[in-house]
This record gives structure tokens, C-alpha cells and sequence, in this order.
């Protein structure tokens, strides 16, 4: 059963459109019965409430870390909400960092903007599909001498990745050996639909589970 920061944060993407049914050709070629686009949280109220759906989900997993970290682009207003939030309504005043596509050479340079990367990183971004933004962040991770706490997202589309029979979620978990921590997911987003008496969204996101989804 979704918690009530899950409704809240479905309620407020359908909303804004983030959160979109219908029929959408996906990068993979697939057909999906939704789109989740977190480039629309551009206001200062939806990035406000994007930052208190995932402090209630950190609080959720109970998941220890020392700093968080937000892999350029979407990530980097993503991990500043995030942790301006958690200091607000926890008192956890954590430091947090992002990074740049490209290094800077001038100036204080390099391509990390904010604190050292050090201690425990909690890795911040919106959805992973190829996982490259992952990657990366690990590998600034590592290069740094600090070591990977876990991912947060705001979905987890629960469907096997091409050519896998793990999603992009699973391979992440059993790649890195660290958690995921999704705000909503696939489950979730059926359940909110159900309750809301949208028949044809929830009958399109099952035929679609059935064809993609995770085994059971």
C-alpha cells in the first residue's frame, strides 16, 4: 500500500504533467502506457515539494550516509532540495556536491561544484535508464577516496532492461552492491490509478508489466 508521501508526490506529478498516460515511444522502442518527465518541476513550489518527497523517502529506508551528491544535470537542483529539505524538517545538515559535464580549467577548476565528495555519498537523480549518470558518479566517487552509500530516485519503472531479465534498478543493486531508494514506482503508480478510477491507464500499465515488467 503507497505511503501518503507517495500519493501526495503522484498527485503533484499527474499535476504538472510530469507524470503523463497515454501512448509514448520510448528510447528502447517500446510503446509505454506513461512518461515521466522531471524536467517539468520548474517552480519553486514543485522543486519544494520534490525535496519533501524525497527526504520522506530517505526516512523511509533508514539508509545511513554522510553526504549527497547529484550527477549533472537533473541531479544538480535534485540533491540542493534535497538537502536544503532534510535540514529544514530533520535538522541533518549534510553537505552536498554536483558535478560539471566538463571540467573547469580556471578559476578554483575541476569538475566537482560544492563540498568534497568524502564519508558515505548518497547518489541523487530522477530515474536511471542506461545508468551512466550512475557510473560516472561512482567513478567521482571513488576517485575521491569515499565510497557509495546508495542511489535515490524519484521512479523505478520495475521493467527489465533490453536484453536483460533485471531492470535498470536491479543491475545498478547487483552491479554496485549498494541500495536503491525510488520515491514511487510501477506498483505504485497502478495503485494510485486504481484508486482514482482511471480504468484504461490501469489496463494499459498491466498489459504493458506483462510484456516488460520484472518477473515475479
Amino acid at each position: 500500500m503507497s505511503l501518503a508521501y507517495q500519493t501526495d508526490f503522484i498527485d503533484l506529478c499527474v499535476r504538472l504533467g510530469v507524470l503523463r498516460f497515454g501512448s509514448f515511444t520510448l528510447k528502447s522502442g517500446r510503446e509505454s502506457p506513461y512518461f515521466f518527465n522531471a524536467g517539468l518541476f520548474n517552480t519553486g513550489a514543485a522543486i519544494g515539494a520534490v525535496g519533501q518527497a524525497y527526504a520522506a523517502a530517505i526516512a523511509a529506508s533508514g539508509l545511513e550516509f554522510d553526504m549527497l551528491f547529484g550527477p549533472a544535470y537533473k541531479g544538480s537542483p535534485l540533491v540542493t532540495v534535497t538537502a536544503a529539505t532534510l535540514a529544514q524538517t530533520s535538522g541533518r545538515n549534510l553537505p552536498f556536491a554536483f558535478n560539471r559535464k566538463e571540467a573547469k580549467d580556471h578559476g578554483e577548476g575541476g569538475s566537482i561544484i560544492g563540498s568534497p565528495l568524502k564519508g558515505r555519498v548518497l547518489i541523487v537523480d530522477d530515474v536511471i535508464t542506461a545508468g551512466t549518470a550512475i557510473r560516472e558518479s561512482l567513478g567521482l566517487i571513488q576517485a575521491a577516496g569515499a565510497q557509495a552509500a546508495g542511489v535515490l530516485l524519484a521512479l523505478d519503472r520495475q521493467e527489465r532492461a533490453p536484453e536483460s531479465r533485471l531492470s535498470a534498478v536491479q543491475e545498478v543493486q547487483d552491479r554496485y552492491g549498494i541500495p536503491v531508494i525510488t520515491v514511487v514506482n510501477l506498483a505504485d503508480l497502478m495503485q494510485h490509478s486504481s484508486l482514482r478510477g482511471r480504468q484504461d491507464d490501469l489496463e494499459r500499465m498491466q498489459s504493458y508489466r506483462k510484456l516488460y515488467g520484472l518477473a515475479d
